[in-house]
């Protein structure tokens, strides 16, 4: 038996957020798989089914992000499940769009859901990194998981869920290579062929390591027009 949660925010002003792609992953695989229905569990929705050979609890908290580990918990508890049976898929603001990472055990980095996890069951749980892209600043962090995912993303989006849905039962067994190799074929991200390099101009020395070169006139400046006078009077 695993658990695997989605994480997420209730409600259907939340529910194209960047910030809920946890609960569009469960989504796409419930579907998918044949689970059965979603019905109210465990301070979240549950349903239940297969992946693979695995018997699995599809969970979405219903808690908040911030209260998830409430609903983890009390799943893990009634279920008899320990960390190491449980997966949790997320967003992960340090991966590009479109890009996933298996990873177990670690730290939350900020994220609130996880923390709340953490505090509920510890760190050695799985966990799905669901990239969603960094805005460039801390202060627009909030806002950017808080939106919805872009039009033109929208293609994307629906490549990286169905990748993740086909990877599901690969992902179950704890096969991570599987997995990537079932996400690739949706998304293309390993699969592309890589270009030949373009020949290059040959590039000056570099100074030695510490050191900066000196700058340079750029082309048509006054520094070129002095030089060339200085020249013609030497």
């Amino acid at each position: 038996m695993l658990l695997m949660v989605g994480l997420g925010n209730p409600g259907a002003q939340y529910a194209a957020n960047r910030h809920n792609i946890g609960f569009m992953a469960l989504d796409r695989i419930a579907a998918d798989h044949g689970f059965s229905p979603w019905r109210a569990r465990f301070q979240g929705l549950a349903a239940e089914g297969r992946l693979g050979e695995a018997r699995v609890t599809l969970l979405k908290p219903q808690t908040f992000m911030n209260l998830s580990g409430q609903s983890v918990g009390e799943a893990m508890r009634y279920l008899k499940l320990t960390p190491a049976e449980v997966i949790v898929l997320h967003d992960e603001l340090d991966l590009p769009p479109g890009r996933c990472r298996v990873k177990t055990g670690g730290g939350h980095a900020g994220h609130n859901g996880l923390r709340s996890i953490h505090q509920h069951v510890g760190e050695g749980y799985r966990r799905l990194r669901i990239g969603i892209g960094h805005p460039g600043h801390k202060d627009r962090v909030t806002g950017h998981v808080l939106s919805d995912f872009a039009k033109a993303e929208a293609g994307m989006l629906d490549d990286l869920l169905r990748g993740i849905s086909d990877g599901a039962p690969a992902l179950a067994a704890g096969d991570d290579g599987r997995f990537g190799s079932a996400l690739a074929a949706r998304t293309g991200s390993a699969a592309a062929p890589r270009a030949a390099p373009r020949p290059s101009a040959p590039q000056p020395a570099r100074p030695p390591a510490g050191l900066a070169p000196d700058p340079q006139p750029a082309a048509g400046s006054a520094g070129d027009a002095l030089g060339a006078l200085r020249d013609r009077f030497r």
